[in-house]
């Protein structure tokens, strides 16, 4: 990215935009953060629930892991796994991302009318595209480093990550766009941790540039930093609050204007919102101080 000077704290505050916040559902045995806790479907939907209550404004569920260590899990108990938590969301008409890499999950999905879906690869498959097309739904296009459906651990230079994912969008939405979905459907996702790299400067780097990213390419951006492994690998203390690290790299990247902030802990980010933008207000005001009091 080119090197420009960011804003004033003043100036980002006064555009500062709330995004919206997209709860982390994973109906899984082995994220890596929650792998098992949610895999049982009446737990999945207490939790949906919880997230809805404490102020996630979309539920982004995944019924398969995609860390370097995640086991293949078929296209039907993805389906199977997803199906009841999905059922009794729509019931609650709360907004609902679908996030997969398997042209039959897909598919399912659009079939339940989901407002989201949600590819870590990008939308490969040219051969959904029609389905997509004929769809409402808007598409969450992640680039990764990886040409697998999993992350990975190797080392990357920030340089070389920020021409590949130059390179991976400016291919990829125009053969969406050519396939007839609208831009207005689309949502990009620059990935972050090891669907970048093992070390963490490339992941810290593009939240650097959130806002030149946004800029150069010209569409929503959604951003998932949430109990990353990059944040705990930030220093060599081994009992890291992951929590406060990511609320405050959360934080950043709302100031650089994203618009969708994927999250597991909705409560911190949305009294954290909240203050920013009661702050942003005070921002925008004009006092009149008094030199003599």
């Amino acid at each position: 990215m080119k090197n420009h000077q960011g804003n004033h704290q003043g100036d980002a505050l006064l555009v500062f935009h709330r995004p919206e916040i997209v709860g982390v559902v994973n109906i899984t045995a082995d994220s890596f953060s929650d792998g098992g806790r949610f895999l049982d479907a009446d737990k999945a939907i207490a939790h949906a629930e919880k997230l809805l209550a404490d102020g996630a404004d979309i539920l982004d569920l995944g019924a398969a892991a995609s860390n370097p260590h995640a086991e293949h899990v078929p296209a039907a108990t993805e389906i199977e796994r997803l199906a009841p938590v999905v059922a009794h969301l729509k019931k609650r008409k709360a907004r609902i991302s679908i996030d997969t890499t398997k042209r039959d999950v897909q598919r399912w999905a659009l079939g339940q009318g989901v407002e989201f879906l949600n590819d870590i690869r990008g939308f490969p498959d040219e051969s959904l595209y029609p389905e997509l097309v004929r769809s409402s739904a808007k598409l969450i296009t992640m680039h990764m480093m990886s040409d697998t459906d999993k992350a990975m651990r190797r080392s990357k230079q920030p340089r070389e990550v920020f021409h590949s994912i130059r390179a991976f969008f400016n291919a990829r939405l125009e053969r969406l766009h050519n396939a007839g979905v609208s831009r207005e459907r689309i949502v990009i996702d620059p990935g972050m941790g090891f669907f970048l790299a093992g070390n963490p400067e490339p992941s810290l780097a593009v939240l650097a540039h959130l806002r030149e990213l946004k800029q150069e390419l010209g569409f929503p951006v959604m951003i998932g930093v949430s109990r990353k492994s990059f944040l705990k690998n930030l220093s060599a203390e081994k009992n890291a609050d992951i929590q406060t690290r990511t609320l405050a790299a959360e934080l950043f990247a709302a100031l650089q204007g994203v618009d969708y902030i994927r999250t597991h802990e909705t409560t911190p980010l949305r009294e954290a919102l909240l203050t920013l933008d009661k702050i942003r207000h005070e921002a925008g005001l004009r006092w009149r101080f008094l030199e003599h009091v």
